[in-house]
């Protein structure tokens, strides 16, 4: 369903009536809210069999962000969807500075995080500068396209003009992600919400994504990337039989704000998909001319409060012969003119008036806040304390300075506090996410011991992996599960001193 008109027309009171009651009837819903004036009122109307269901994604909440990270576990059909997604939420936020060269290194680069494990967006900026970095990326590279680009492109750019051709991506995402706010939320390699999850098991998803909260450009892209991971969840039913997928409904006010290119796709196939989309805007040219007509072209039901004469003009074809253009200049509040399409059957225009404000508040908001932060929320501390340890480990590399490694318990979804983990004459050789943890990987060839806290001496490690004797002739070849067997895998809670055998 599209629905436009002019700033206080009732368009937001609709929306709100429709939202809240989905929730009472049990349905899945989600939410994308720009200002959050939507989303704080309907938290006053959940009902309290219906709190537990709740994620409340709000970047503001400073102190206990959520991790959301977009490339985490991307199937790789689907990585050029995420990829797409991306840069024309970057594209719509560079404007007159965007260029086919700006748009062809993002793209490679996203699409080269796709394809290392535990990567976030923090490493755009690591890939494109760091050359250590991008080696070992590329060394995790499936896509030989991509390789390539990387291998015999990028890296043969003359200094100047790679400097040059990467200056506007570092500046629009540096800026975005030099945010301490934004950082804490993209940063975490594993995201705390499941978004097939919450699709397929009915929950509410609730995106406060206030622009005077957050800035513009955070909730552009904020609100772009969970679209796209709404999308890669929707489409993931394929495996699903048709009539065993359950109906969930976005609803995204002031839709605008997030539509780039690659939301044509999503209006095209979320049908298929029984993901209902209801969006809400002003006027009709705050829209790319694609999105504008893959609106025009997929949506089944038409909503016009009042509108100005421009837009008036273009939407008078979806009315007529029942209204004219003057008839949609001059509706009144609440009001509205409908056209909708029953079992694919267009209908005839007709007239109708919205309902005011739905009464009977449930006073269950601090509840559902807290109980939101509990499921999905993490400790600020400790996710800074983990991005710190990401970056460190890198300059680390170089330099030889201790790295802190962190590790994710599967049981409670929680970060374990970080642990300094020392070193001998070598650096790491590898730092790696598989599934829900992280480790750190030793060559068979070193010892790894155990550092006791208290006398500092070094001690035997009992809990570490115990070395064959053939350890030190393991080929470097990778093992069934895709890890190199000439490493020894260490969980990153373990504090260990790593020496070289001598």
């Amino acid at each position: 369903m599209y629905a436009i008109g002019k700033t206080g027309t009732g368009k937001s009171t609709m929306l709100e009536n429709m939202i809240i009651s989905d929730i009472r009837e049990g349905k899945g819903v989600a939410v994308v809210d720009p200002h959050g004036d939507l989303i704080n009122h309907i938290l006053d109307f959940v009902p309290a069999e219906r709190i537990n269901d709740v994620v409340l994604f709000s970047p503001s909440d400073r102190d206990f962000p959520i991790g959301f990270n977009v490339l985490e576990q991307v199937q790789p059909d689907l990585k050029n969807i995420v990829a797409s997604g991306i840069v024309g939420i970057f594209k719509k936020i560079f404007g007159e500075s965007w260029g086919p060269r700006l748009e062809y290194i993002l793209r490679n680069t996203v699409l080269a995080l796709l394809d290392y494990p535990g990567a976030t967006l923090l490493g755009v900026m690591h890939i494109l500068v760091d050359k250590d970095y991008r080696q070992k990326v590329v060394e995790k590279l499936k896509d030989p396209v991509i390789r390539d680009f990387f291998i015999n492109e990028y890296e043969k750019y003359d200094p100047k003009f790679r400097t040059e051709a990467i200056a506007p991506i570092q500046n629009k995402v540096g800026q975005f992600l030099s945010s301490s706010t934004i950082r804490n939320i993209v940063g975490q390699p594993r995201s705390t919400i499941n978004m097939q999850d919450i699709m397929d098991k009915s929950k509410i998803l609730l995106l406060d994504l206030s622009v005077g909260k957050i800035g513009e450009d955070a909730s552009a892209l904020l609100g772009a990337m969970m679209i796209t991971k709404i999308q890669l969840a929707a489409m993931r039913r394929a495996e699903i039989p048709e009539n065993e997928r359950i109906d969930f409904y976005l609803y995204v006010d002031e839709f605008q704000n997030f539509a780039t290119d690659s939301f044509a796709t999503i209006l095209s196939e979320a049908r298929k998909y029984r993901l209902s989309l209801i969006m809400t805007n002003q006027y009709i040219a705050q829209m790319p001319e694609i999105v504008t007509d893959a609106i025009f072209g997929n949506v089944g039901t038409f909503v016009a409060f009042r509108v100005g004469a421009t837009d008036a003009t273009f939407l008078v074809k979806e009315f007529e012969p029942v209204f004219e253009a003057n008839d949609l200049i001059n509706l009144d509040n609440y009001h509205i003119y409908v056209k909708m399409a029953i079992d694919g059957v267009t209908c005839p225009a007709f007239s109708a008036s919205t309902l005011g404000p739905i009464k009977g508040e449930n006073a269950n908001k601090e509840k559902i806040i807290k109980v939101s932060r509990e499921h999905y929320g993490q400790d600020r501390a400790k996710v800074e304390e983990d991005i710190a340890a990401w970056a460190q480990y890198l300059v680390g590399e170089k330099t030889n300075k201790p790295a802190i490694v962190t590790n994710v318990s599967e049981e409670s979804n929680k970060i374990i506090q970080p642990q300094t983990a020392k070193i001998g004459e070598r650096r790491f050789e590898k730092y790696d996410s598989r599934g829900t943890s992280w480790y750190v990987e030793i060559p068979n060839e070193q010892i790894a011991k155990k550092e006791t806290a208290k006398n500092e001496k070094s001690v035997e490690n009992k809990n570490s992996p115990k070395l064959s004797n053939s350890s030190s002739k393991s080929s470097a070849k990778d093992d069934a599960n895709g890890r190199d067997s000439s490493y020894t895998e260490i969980p990153s809670n373990t504090m260990v001193d790593i020496k070289e055998q001598k």
